[in-house]
């Protein structure tokens, strides 16, 4: 079974091509360059490399946030036209549990994060449970403040993964202190071979033609929009 999995949810973006327990190539980088140039050309010419024709794929996996609104559009939107075009089944991820895989061998309990400003970070938490990563607390956003005060609470052991830690790196060991561990540098990238690896064994429950990214919140200009219409209608 062959899957192409795609990640575009932060700076990150990500391309795979797993043929069953097999790696056959990836591409990931790390740059402030437009996802929507970019992305295409690396699915071509990874597929090209591998010698893999789009007619043999089996399956499309994607990373669909949360994360940045304009990455996880462009990434849900490829792979959705993808396996359209391809007749192939469409399946999302969360972009947090593709992060989280990198603690996959740290005994303690894992919280990937993405910066979402003003303080807020998204964030769920992960652990080791018979051998897999699973979610233990759903994805969600919130004060970075409020979720180091809920990990104080219940956990000793705490891995931070995402290339954001940094930029909250000394309010988490302020909160935390010895409770808090930071992954390398090499642990921060979400890998998309983790992606088609997880939908190896999955079936596809989303319908292609509804399936939308899972922001967690509206996007700024849409909230701000519906707040003025509530205006206009309370002063209509």
């Amino acid at each position: 079974m062959k899957v192409l999995a795609i990640d575009t949810s932060t700076f990150v973006m990500g391309v795979a091509l797993l043929d069953e327990d097999k790696v056959l190539g990836e591409v990931i980088t790390n740059l402030k360059e437009n996802h929507s140039i970019r992305l295409m050309p690396a699915v071509e010419k990874l597929m090209k490399d591998a010698g893999v024709h789009p007619k043999e794929l089996h399956k499309i996996v994607v990373a669909h946030g949360p994360g940045s609104y304009t990455g996880v559009r462009i990434g849900v939107t490829t792979a959705k036209t993808l396996a359209w075009t391809l007749g192939i089944p469409l399946i999302g991820i969360s972009s947090l549990e593709a992060l989280a895989q990198n603690g996959r061998y740290f005994h303690g309990v894992i919280s990937p994060i993405f910066d979402a400003r003003r303080g807020q970070v998204y964030t769920g938490l992960y652990g080791n449970k018979n051998g897999q990563i699973q979610n233990l607390r759903e994805d969600q956003i919130l004060l970075l403040e409020d979720w180091l005060t809920q990990l104080n609470n219940d956990f000793e052991n705490i891995l931070f993964l995402g290339n954001d830690v940094s930029l909250h790196r000394q309010l988490i060991i302020e909160k935390l202190g010895g409770k808090a561990t930071f992954g390398l540098v090499s642990d921060h990238n979400p890998r998309p071979a983790e992606l088609a690896r997880l939908a190896l064994n999955m079936e596809s429950k989303e319908d292609i033609h509804t399936f939308t990214p899972n922001y967690i919140r509206l996007a700024e200009a849409e909230t701000n929009w519906l707040a003025s219409q509530k205006t206009k209608a309370e002063q209509g």
